[in-house]
């Protein structure tokens, strides 16, 4: 594994939707280093946020986001938190963004990783440092080995290493870290929708009768894409996916160690136990 990096406080944590953001602000906390929120409007959870010292910005304030990042002493910085592409038209531009137009417009022609990356090489320019979640809350990553009562059995590492391959060969066109196989036929890849749409529509297939592997079978695989820069849009897993692995009846989840988060782990692997599911961590 990547040794950590030592980073220093504080540390301007871009906060986007769901629990995760507030997982690394306790992360941080909990080593003595103090986080400062610059919240997305309209995405970021307003209830959970005042928990933590921060600022509201829209998505596309990069003059703004420059400012209070240098108000507040923040040289380094983490992206963090569920966000669904913004057309063009929803970003509120100030004279920053503007001037940096030409790399922007170039960025949203890549995909999301190149988008994110994009955003922070822009950011580096004006002598902040991006920083990856791995280095920021190491502890939210996942360990190797299956964390769970239950364990994939010969089939289910059979649908783990087809998984594994198709999103290898998806790598290059950045369409998702997630795939569902199940007795070797691969029901679905991660889109737009995210990881809870591709659960849920397998969920959708079998009550509609066009799924009929048998309950209990298959496997949900998610890894990083080959070359992705890993400070940014790390596979997550937690209590919410387990959920829609159960609805899905699938037998468990397959994901790489060391390369994904894990938001509330006790929580996540207590339900996996009790729907009789598999969680393991693979090396890279």
């Amino acid at each position: 594994m990547t040794p950590v990096q030592q980073i220093s406080s504080p540390v301007g944590l871009v906060a986007a939707g769901g629990m995760l953001p507030f997982a690394v602000g306790d992360s941080l906390v909990a080593r003595g280093i103090r986080p400062v929120f610059f919240a997305l409007k309209g995405i970021c959870d307003p209830v959970e946020v005042k928990r933590f010292r921060h600022h509201w910005i829209s998505i596309g304030q990069l003059g703004r986001l420059t400012n209070l990042l240098r108000a507040e002493d923040c040289r380094e910085l983490v992206f963090i938190g569920a966000l669904v592409r913004p057309a063009l038209s929803e970003i509120r531009l100030d004279w920053k963004t503007i001037r940096a137009m030409p790399s922007v417009l170039k960025a949203f022609r890549g995909g999301d990783d190149h988008l994110l990356s994009s955003v922070g090489r822009i950011l580096e320019k004006d002598g902040f440092r991006m920083v990856g979640v791995k280095d920021a809350a190491p502890d939210l990553l996942m360990p190797h080995g299956c964390l769970t009562r239950a364990a994939p059995d010969v089939d289910g590492d059979a649908d783990i290493r087809k998984g594994r391959e198709v999103l290898r060969a998806l790598s290059p066109f950045d369409i998702g870290q997630a795939a569902i196989v199940i007795d070797g036929h691969v029901l679905g890849v991660e889109d737009i929708e995210g990881t809870d749409g591709l659960l849920m529509r397998v969920s959708r297939l079998r009550a509609e009768g066009l799924l009929r592997a048998r309950p209990g079978r298959g496997v949900l695989v998610k890894a990083p894409k080959s070359g992705q820069d890993l400070r940014f849009d790390l596979p997550t897993l937690g209590p919410r996916t387990i959920e829609g692995v159960a609805a899905a009846q699938l037998a468990g989840v397959a994901v790489i160690a060391g390369h994904t988060l894990v938001a509330e782990p006790q929580a996540m692997v207590e339900r996996a136990d009790a729907a009789g599911l598999f969680v393991t961590g693979l090396a890279l």
